[in-house]
């Protein structure tokens, strides 16, 4: 395997940006998949299809958004054995890994598939689009273990620095998905069970073709089959890391749910615009996430090279590149946010709707620009739990009770519901700053620089 970036070495911004830009196309071609999905369906079926693929992508999202936040805890400790140049714990760290998320992709496959239907309904998802969403949901389920041998593969190779490899297999697995969604959706009209079968078939090639590559090209240090088991301290430190920030994602995500639900009982068109906006919103924060991801990573080896001014100067380049995007795309949205809800949809009702809640969503990409990095400073230094405490603060006391107020203040329209994600958030930020005054090493360096 090729050697990964030196995350401890090198100008910061510079190799912050080098590390987060392939992230970044990574993340955005992934996206994709659930954007892809809705945008054939939008082209080629109803209201009620559209809101079915929503629906569907919004529950798939909290499971894929568990598993994410687990597969972190494998990129956080093999960055910190990686800093530490400690190779035997980082063979045995991949090796129990491949247990650990094998039991846990069985157990979630079999939880989902079983329970598709009760979820559907649990959404209060409108009856015209319960079909949709009920095909979308278990063929998407049966893809699971797919999406967690991809994001296992893709941990490792971002702890060790190499997060070029990874964007290579989400290429493929995009192409694959887009064509298959033309085919399918648009050729043979299956409508949402069409969208499905393409996201797993081009979930399924990815995944698989990451193991080949694993399998030829190997580590730069010593793993062997007898690496491969499962070792409980080990494991139990993946789950430490990565446990609260699945919590933190799966939580958040239910939260999605609950607001998907209440926006459910507005009508389809009003469930399509929400989901419409969703997918907008997960396009405009995939350069801070990707970023972000990237502090993850590169505080993570510095963390465990000793190197402390480093990783403060990576959280300060971090927060101004986030900022870069979420300025540009909130000031697009408040002028000419039709042009965006219009990608994925021809029905004006839906455009109109999902535009008015898009005003005020898009403030959010400038509050998270700050939040998210903060939480992957401190992730990256093995404290996953600030970061989950104050987003669950934020969203199960701020943002769903706003939202419920304001679909209240106005049951014709989302304009209102629209300022309830960038109120939590400042509400996380505030949090975010008392915090790193009080017990980070940033606050603590610059008090003893002065």
């Amino acid at each position: 395997m090729k050697k990964g970036l030196d995350l401890t070495q090198g100008n910061v911004p510079k190799v912050l940006l080098q590390f987060a830009v392939p992230y970044l196309l990574a993340n955005l071609l992934q996206a994709l998949y659930g954007g892809a999905d809705l945008f054939v369906v939008g082209q080629f079926d109803d209201a009620a299809s559209v809101a079915g693929v929503a629906i569907g992508s919004q529950v798939m999202q909290t499971v894929t958004g568990i598993i994410l936040g687990l597969t972190t805890g494998i990129t956080v400790l093999i960055g910190i054995a990686t800093g530490a140049r400690n190779h035997r714990e980082l063979a045995s760290i991949i090796g129990s890994s491949v247990w650990l998320f094998g039991i846990i992709g069985a157990l979630l496959t079999l939880v989902m598939t079983a329970f598709h239907n009760p979820i559907a309904l649990l959404m209060h998802t409108p009856a015209e689009a319960l079909t949709d969403t009920e095909h979308y949901l278990l063929i998407c389920s049966l893809g699971i273990p797919f999406i967690i041998g991809y994001n296992v593969v893709c941990g490792i190779l971002r702890g060790l620095g190499d997060s070029r490899t990874p964007l290579y297999f989400v290429t493929l697995a995009c192409v694959i998905n887009i064509v298959l969604d033309f085919v399918l959706v648009g050729g043979f009209h299956l409508r949402a069970m069409g969208a499905a079968i393409a996201t797993v078939a081009s979930q399924g090639i990815s995944f698989l073709t990451a193991l080949c590559y694993l399998h030829r090209r190997g580590f730069q240090f010593a793993f062997t089959r007898r690496d491969v088991r499962l070792n409980g301290y080990l494991s139990r430190r993946v789950l430490t890391l990565g446990a609260p920030i699945a919590l933190q994602d799966a939580l958040i995500n239910v939260s999605f749910l609950l607001i998907t639900v209440i926006v459910n009982q507005m009508g389809v068109i009003a469930s399509a615009a929400l989901g419409v906006v969703e997918k907008i919103i997960i396009f405009a924060m995939l350069p801070p996430m990707a970023i972000s991801s990237a502090i993850a990573a590169m505080t993570a080896q510095n963390y465990g090279a000793g190197l402390t001014e480093r990783m403060n100067s990576c959280l300060r380049a971090g927060i101004g590149m986030a900022l870069a995007f979420g300025v540009t795309f909130c000031a697009y949205s408040q002028f000419w946010s039709e042009t965006l809800t219009g990608i994925f949809t021809a029905d004006p009702e839906v455009i109109a709707t999902g535009a008015d809640y898009l005003h005020g969503y898009s403030i959010d990409c400038i509050m998270v620009s700050f939040v998210f990095c903060i939480n992957s400073y401190f992730s990256g230094q093995g404290n996953s739990w600030f970061p989950m405490i104050h987003s669950l603060i934020a969203t199960f006391f701020f943002r769903i009770p706003l939202s419920w107020i304001f679909s209240h203040t106005d049951p014709s329209s989302l304009f209102w519901m629209g300022f309830a994600p960038p109120l939590s958030t400042f509400v996380s930020l505030l949090i975010c700053f008392w915090y790193l005054k009080a017990h980070s090493p940033y606050f603590a360096k610059s008090r003893l620089r002065s």
